[in-house]
């Protein structure tokens, strides 16, 4: 083995994932080399280092930015063309096989004898059902952007088109896990503003109804609906997204004050006047809040929009009113 392709084995080995049967090779290889244990070593020690520091927990619109840079990425890299991927197939069937070759020999010869009648077989006994098209967690790198969001006439069915390298469906309810995660997807870097929309409808929608929100949200921030939700309503250019999203997040108002912060950003900066309106007679539950009524007093007297400055005041009258 030559040290330069050592040492990039050496930083899978030091993360965990060396294939095992690369193992052994290694570590003849760092036996009789100084050179690559002194790197293993280092790299040992850098680990034990970091593990002394306490992970910083980033924040939902870092993990937002990164995943369209992430997709942007992806986007721009070429697809490998049909002489490399025959080449890379052909590579690592001959890595498998190399420590046997009498017996990959017949494998080969068996299975071309039997490949086609296997294959026949299978085709007339494979079963008939058609399940929904179910996306792995593992995948979600692969997926460039999502294309087009459609709702069945069965108003439970959300059917999904996504793009990796070519185009795939997805079908299920909003329970359904890769449904959701597509939605997500869909919310955060669909490639129009209509496949946003619809993903933020319906996001906020299965919030309002109860089915993918509430307790599994707080198990990954930044990738839950909520946060989802709350980068849209903060970022998203297009004013339907943003009402959308404002639906989504109005059962979150009384107990989350982050929401509760969003909808105040909304009432101040928001260029869209329906927007604001509808911020503004969200606040009803929580008007007796002091942050609230200091916004509401300072749109009520200083904002260019008579309509908005009107609902404000009549929101705070009725504070005054119930207090």
């Amino acid at each position: 083995m030559k040290c330069e392709s050592v040492q990039l084995e050496v930083v899978l080995l030091a993360y965990g994932e060396l294939a095992d049967d690369r193992i052994p090779e290694l570590d003849e290889h760092l036996a009789g080399c100084e050179a690559c244990r002194q790197e293993l070593e280092s790299l040992t020690a850098m680990q034990d280092t970091l593990a002394g520091f306490e992970l910083a927990e980033p924040s939902p619109n870092l993990l937002a930015q990164a995943r369209v840079k992430l997709d942007e990425a992806l986007d721009a890299e070429p697809a490998p063309g049909l002489l490399a991927r025959l080449r890379i197939l052909v590579m690592g069937s001959l890595h498998h096989v190399k420590a046997a070759p009498a017996l990959a020999a017949l494998l080969v010869g068996v299975g071309f004898l039997g490949g086609s009648a296997i294959s026949r077989y299978q085709a007339a006994n494979a079963p008939k059902a058609t399940p929904p098209v179910l996306m792995q967690h593992s995948a979600d790198s692969t997926i460039a952007n999502i294309s087009s969001i459609v709702q069945t006439p069965d108003s439970k069915l959300v059917q999904v088109n996504y793009n990796r390298v070519v185009p795939e469906t997805a079908q299920g309810t909003l329970d359904d896990p890769q449904i959701k995660q597509l939605l997500l997807m869909g919310a955060k870097n669909g490639i129009s503003n209509d496949v946003r929309d619809s993903s933020v409808a319906l996001l906020a929608e299965g919030c309002k109804a109860g089915h993918i929100c509430d307790e599994d949200d707080q198990t990954k921030r930044g990738s839950s609906v909520r946060d989802t939700l709350l980068v849209s309503l903060r970022y998203d250019q297009d004013s339907k997204v943003r009402l959308n999203a404002l639906h989504g997040l109005q059962r979150y108002l009384v107990t989350d004050q982050r929401v509760r912060d969003a909808v105040l950003e909304s009432i101040m900066n928001d260029h869209d006047p329906d927007v604001r309106m509808q911020a503004i007679n969200m606040l009803e539950p929580v008007q007796a809040d002091s942050s609230v009524r200091q916004v509401l007093h300072t749109v009520s007297t200083t904002d260019d929009n008579p309509y908005i400055r009107n609902a404000s005041m009549n929101a705070l009258e009725s504070v005054s009113q119930i207090q």
